[in-house]
Parts: structure tokens; sequence; C-alpha cells
């Protein structure tokens, strides 16, 4: 981590939301799902929120080396999003303690709130995590 992580970080993230985001894509599978109206999933509006986290802290490490994982997440969906909206995503990196990371969130969608809340993220080795991973892979 460079000394340049620090609380006070901001970003604002924009995604157009096409037709496989919504919730009959998020998991195909589901015949439930697919009776389901054709917004942007929660699965999908959590993922934005991730990835303006990470796009806000990526400069601030040794990247790809060190790289950011989600451990907490605490989002409203507050509004549905029909494809073809935009999507605003602003996030400030509000407290850095060692390795964990905590966001607030909030996002809208040209016409609506849709999310706010609180993430947490937490700064890992990528080889060792992924080592972990292999690992626990392999024992099954």
């Amino acid at each position: 981590m460079k000394p340049s992580l620090q609380a006070g970080l901001s970003h604002e993230f924009q995604f157009r939301i096409p037709g496989t985001k919504t919730v009959p894509q998020l998991f195909p599978e589901s015949a439930e799902f697919q009776q389901m109206p054709e917004v942007l999933a929660t699965g999908f509006m959590v993922g934005l929120c991730e990835w303006a986290c990470i796009l806000a802290v990526n400069p601030h490490l040794d990247w790809p080396g060190e790289q950011t994982v989600g451990t907490h997440v605490n989002l409203s969906h507050l509004a549905a999003t029909p494809p073809g909206l935009t999507v605003t995503v602003k996030v400030r990196l509000g407290k850095v303690e060692g390795r964990r990371l905590t966001f607030s969130v909030a996002a809208d969608d040209g016409v609506d709130k849709i999310t706010e809340g609180t993430h947490e993220r937490f700064v890992i080795d990528a080889a060792k995590f992924n080592a972990k991973v292999a690992a626990k892979n392999a024992g099954r």
C-alpha cells in the first residue's frame, strides 16, 4: 500500500445499464428470476459499487500485486433502474484501518437515488490469496 492510501479519497464512476445487467440475467438458471422485472439487479448494483471502490484505491496500491476484495456490504436498493439509464456511483474512503478499507457509497440513475450505504474491502497480496484459493480447490 502506498502512503497516499488515506481516508478522504473519493471517486465517481458512471455506467450505462445494458439489458444484460437485469434481474432475469443475474441467474439465468432460475425460473423465478426469469419472471422478474427487467431492471438493474441488486447483485449487479452491488458489483457497480465494488467496481467504483476498486477504481478509487487501485492508484494507491502496488497493483496488481496488491488488490482489494469485498468483505462486507451494507447497501439499500431504493429504486428500480431500467436498461438504458446511466448510473453514477460516488464513493468516499472513510476509514483505513491497517488493510481494512471502509467506504461510504451512494448512487443515482439520473432520476432517483438508487442506493446508499457502506462497503468494506480488504487489501490482499494477490499471489498469497490466489495460492490459498488454489489449495482450497485442490482439497475438495
